[in-house]
């Protein structure tokens, strides 16, 4: 049996919903951010089934609130997330806490390119991530599938890492917080999720 590895995102936070850069700050998952989480733990359950596999999370307190949720949902039993270090978002040095917009504002052109995050004084390199993140694949065992609830940026780069792609292949992925990836046999394959709101 073939290992899969799923690659999720956490789901919508504050911050997300501001426009606002994270990076190794933290921000609550709103509504929709958990409605998200819910239904990507739905539609994982149909793919893991009766495998055997190992959930692993980012310990920012965003990727713990979903991979507790997709947990639920599979059912996998939350106080077995392995939380590692190296699932960390980029660090974004001094642009956490600001907002899009207003960095626009200061470098109008700065969103025509694909890697624009990088730019951020302080931040933390590709190359760092990057390496951080195949000691983190080294370390696995063997055996079994593995489910990893990441970031954005981090999960852009694990993708890349596992499909071998070109830096600038990384940064032309989508980064959707409403779809899951399954990598298998060097092949990936990206699962769309209908989000249903709960309404009161």
């Amino acid at each position: 049996m073939t290992r899969r590895i799923f690659v999720l995102r956490h789901g919508q936070t504050q911050f997300n919903a501001e426009q606002k850069l994270q990076g190794h700050c933290n921000s609550p998952l709103t509504d929709k951010g958990l409605a998200q989480a819910r239904s990507v733990g739905t539609e994982l359950s149909k793919y893991l089934g009766e495998r055997t596999y190992r959930v692993y999370a980012s310990p920012l307190g965003r990727a713990v609130q979903t991979a507790t949720i997709v947990c639920e949902q599979v059912g996998h039993c939350a106080s077995e997330i392995v939380q590692d270090e190296r699932l960390k978002e980029f660090a974004l040095g001094e642009w956490e806490q600001r907002t899009i917009p207003s960095l626009v504002v200061e470098q109008p052109n700065l969103l025509s390119q694909s890697d624009w995050y990088l730019q951020a004084p302080q931040s933390e390199s590709y190359q760092s991530v990057k390496a951080r993140l195949l000691s983190w694949l080294n370390d696995l065992p063997a055996d079994g599938d593995v489910v990893v609830i990441s970031h954005a940026l981090t999960g852009a780069v694990l993708r890349g890492a596992l499909m071998d792609m070109s830096y600038e292949q990384v940064w032309e992925q989508d980064l959707p917080q409403d779809a899951f990836f399954m990598i298998e046999n060097g092949v990936m394959n990206r699962i769309d999720c209908l989000v249903e709101l709960e309404t009161a």
